[in-house]
């Protein structure tokens, strides 16, 4: 599980630095606009002071000695900030980089300048006059550069996120896939020579009643061996879901595993006869039998010997509900968080494949769904598998 939670760590501290760019990118970008808005505030309180000096009043003995070229140019420099002149009284006397046709509407300029007070712009007051200005278009749009990084990161995280995770899952079916069908190779080469000796046993002194009772236990266990590998090998194929009498199923999986647990554990499984109606669900048995077993013996092992275990089914709907409890050592919230995860396991020795497995035999395979319906430590585990119903049951 240590792996899993360096995982979330890792995750958390990427999570982190992350936040820390955007936040330091919306830090020195609100830094660079309040920069800008003083210098936009610097550029329209130069524009009106030339304004200003061009409607002062000036005595007519110095009016051929004033040179308002400087004035002029200042005032033609302002190409990008919008701004309204008004006059003492209010009245709107000129407007600047509105657009040519709404420089001289008086409608929108009206418009625009009680928006312009209503958000508590401050105007630039001089002699007679007063400007109000807006912010530039280029100051505007520098105000939201951090939320469109912020999407365009996001997004780019969320694209590459989904290519990674789809190769991962990718890559991982075909490490199962590979897995499960050497396994089943290497099984089913040895398999054949032992049938092949319990054959030679069972005709070398068929007299011998205790011996055929060994062998007819060593062929059920053969038997046994020979349907895992069947069902290895069909991992990564498209299984056959079959319509299938879910009781049935039940009777011969706890069969199998009641002959094998150990005295101190009870098993409890429904019954066809005590059922109130046949259910058949669509699986695949060779498959599904395996997940039982699967859970059956993590149950076991939980109780150490002595326990119980008590499977239910029912139907709920368009799906038949299985559920195995058992009275064992339990599991933590953080354990339950990742039973299914690949190379989790509460044994000492476990592998931590088998649950993982079995996840992906019902939800992949059968279309199912399998999950912890509650754990509590000291007390007990229960699992649950839904599966589809049969269409004949709808």
């Amino acid at each position: 599980m240590d792996i899993y939670r360096k995982k979330s760590r890792w995750k958390l501290y990427l999570a982190i630095v992350g936040l820390l760019i955007v936040l330091l990118s919306a830090y020195y970008t609100q830094n660079l606009t309040r920069r800008l808005a003083e210098e936009e505030h610097k550029k329209i309180e130069l524009w009106f002071r030339a304004q200003e000096s061009l409607v002062k009043p000036i005595d007519e003995a110095c009016l051929a000695c004033e040179d308002f070229t400087l004035e002029t140019e200042i005032l033609q420099s302002n190409t990008t900030l919008p701004l309204i002149l008004v006059s003492e009284t209010g009245e709107i006397l000129s407007a600047l980089n509105f657009g040519e046709k709404r420089d001289t509407d008086q409608v929108f300029l009206e418009k625009e300048l009680k928006k312009l007070q209503s958000q508590g712009a401050k105007p630039i007051e001089g002699y007679g006059q007063k400007v109000y200005y807006k912010n530039s278009r280029l100051l505007s749009e520098i105000r939201y550069l951090p939320l469109v990084q912020l999407l365009l990161i996001g997004l780019f995280v969320f694209v590459g996120y989904l290519g990674f995770s789809s190769a991962r899952k990718a890559e991982q079916n075909r490490v199962w896939v590979g897995m499960a069908k050497e396994t089943a190779h290497q099984i089913g080469t040895p398999l054949s020579a032992i049938f092949g000796w319990l054959e030679y046993l069972k005709e070398m002194n068929p007299d011998d009643e205790e011996l055929q009772m060994v062998v007819q236990e060593l062929s059920k266990d053969a038997d046994k061996l020979h349907t895992v590998a069947e069902r290895f090998s069909k991992i990564g194929a498209r299984p056959e879901l079959h319509p299938h009498g879910v009781y049935e199923l039940i009777e011969k999986v706890g069969s199998y595993i009641g002959e094998r647990a150990p005295a101190g554990v009870q098993l409890h499984f429904p019954s066809a006869k005590d059922a109130k109606e046949d259910l058949r669900a669509m699986l695949n048995p060779p498959l599904f039998e395996w997940v039982l077993e699967n859970l059956l013996r993590n149950a076991i092992d939980a109780m150490k010997g002595k326990g119980e275990i008590e499977m239910q089914v029912e139907r709920n709907r368009d799906k038949v509900i299985f559920t195995i409890s058992d009275t064992g050592k339990g599991m933590t919230a953080d354990e339950v968080k990742y039973v299914f995860k690949p190379g989790f396991s509460t044994k000492d020795r476990g592998w931590g494949l088998g649950l993982s497995l079995a996840r992906r035999i019902i939800e992949q395979y059968h279309h199912g769904r399998i999950y912890v319906k509650h754990s509590e430590p000291g007390k007990g585990t229960t699992f649950a598998i839904e599966l589809p119903v049969a269409p004949e049951e709808l």
